[in-house]
C-alpha cells in the first residue's frame, strides 16, 4: 500500500504574506519619501541629486521624486542675533558696545541663501557684518562726538549693517545699539570735562543775570532822570509863568489866596497896623483911647 505526499502549503502561503508585507512596507516607504511637509514659518529648499532647485516650497504638503529630491526647511520668521562688538575711534579711542539685530530672510530667496551661505549663515555673514560695520563707522567719530552725537553714530551704524546684510537678501527690520562704553580714565576724563562745562553754563547765566539786573537799573535811572528833568521844567515853565503874572498883574498873589484859603478864620488876631491876622481884607485902625476909654474925636 503505497501512500502520496501532500505538498506543504503552510510555507507557501507564509512567504505570499511576507512578500506582500514587503512590498506594502517599501510602498508605504516610497509614499512617505514622495511627500514633504513645509512647516509655517519655514521655506523649502529643493536638492534635486544634492543641487539646489531653482524653486520654493511654501508653508504645507508637497510631493516630490523619492530618493532623488530631498527637502532643507529654511525658517523665514522674524529671528533675533546678539553680538559685542569692539572698535576705536577716530582719535583712537578704545570702544565696547553691543549690537542685538532683529531680521529675516528673503523668502523667496532662501534657496540662494542656503547655495550661498547654508544653514549657518548667521555665523557667516550677520557676525562679521555687525563687526565690520561697527569699526569702519566708529572710526568717522571722536569719542567725545560718539557721546554727544550718541543718535547719529547709531544711525550710522545700523544703516551700514543694513545696506551689507540686504546684499545677502537678509532683511534688518531693527537694529539695537547699548550705550558705547569706553575706558576707565577716558570716562573719568568726559566726566571731569561735562562737570567744568556745566560750571561754565552756570557763571554765563549768572552773568546773563547780573546784566539783565544792571541794564534794569540802568533804564530806571534814566527813567527817573527824565522824570526829574520834565518835573524841572514844568517847574521852571510854571515859575515863569507866575513872575509874569506878578509883573502884569500885582493882584495875583492875593487871587491864588483867595482861591486856596480853606475858609477858616485865624483864631488871633494881632500885629502891627491892626489887622494883619486876617487875609484877603484890612480891619479898621483903632483911634487913641482916652482914660475913660471913650475914643477921641478927630477933629477937621
Amino acid at each position: 500500500m503505497s501512500y502520496r505526499r501532500m505538498p506543504n502549503l503552510g510555507g507557501i502561503n507564509k512567504a505570499r504574506v511576507a512578500g506582500v508585507v514587503i512590498a506594502i512596507v517599501i510602498i508605504i516607504f516610497v509614499v512617505i519619501q514622495s511627500v514633504a511637509t513645509v512647516q509655517a514659518g519655514y521655506r523649502g529648499v529643493v536638492l534635486y541629486l544634492g543641487a539646489v532647485e531653482n524653486r520654493v516650497l511654501g508653508e504645507g504638503l508637497h510631493f516630490v521624486v523619492p530618493f532623488v529630491e530631498q527637502v532643507v526647511q529654511m525658517e523665514v520668521r522674524t529671528q533675533k542675533f546678539q553680538a559685542e562688538a569692539s572698535a576705536a575711534s577716530k582719535d583712537l579711542q578704545e570702544v565696547h558696545t553691543v549690537i542685538a539685530v532683529n531680521y529675516r530672510i528673503d523668502p523667496q530667496q532662501v534657496n540662494t541663501i542656503y547655495q550661498v551661505l547654508g544653514v549657518n549663515y548667521q555665523d557667516r555673514i550677520i557676525s562679521p557684518t555687525i563687526q565690520e560695520s561697527v569699526k569702519a563707522s566708529v572710526a568717522k567719530f571722536n569719542a567725545e562726538e560718539l557721546i554727544t552725537k550718541r543718535e547719529t553714530a547709531k544711525d550710522v551704524i545700523a544703516q551700514a549693517i543694513r545696506s551689507t546684510l540686504a546684499a545677502n537678501n537678509i532683511i534688518v527690520q531693527n537694529v539695537f545699539i547699548t550705550d558705547f562704553q569706553f575706558s576707565e580714565s577716558f570716562a573719568d576724563q568726559i566726566e571731569q570735562k561735562v562737570v567744568a562745562l556745566q560750571k561754565f553754563l552756570t557763571e554765563q547765566n549768572n552773568l546773563r543775570t547780573v546784566q539783565v539786573i544792571a541794564n534794569q537799573n540802568v533804564i530806571q535811572a534814566e527813567a527817573t532822570a527824565r522824570s526829574n528833568v520834565a518835573k524841572a521844567e514844568g517847574e521852571a515853565q510854571a515859575i515863569n509863568i507866575i513872575t509874569q503874572q506878578l509883573r502884569s498883574s500885582p493882584e495875583y498873589l492875593q487871587w491864588q489866596a483867595i482861591n486856596r484859603w480853606n475858609g477858616q478864620l485865624p483864631y488871633a488876631l494881632g500885629g502891627e497896623g491892626g489887622g494883619g491876622g486876617v487875609p484877603f481884607f484890612q480891619l479898621p485902625t483903632p483911634s487913641t483911647t482916652n482914660s475913660t476909654g471913650i475914643g477921641n474925636v478927630t477933629r477937621s
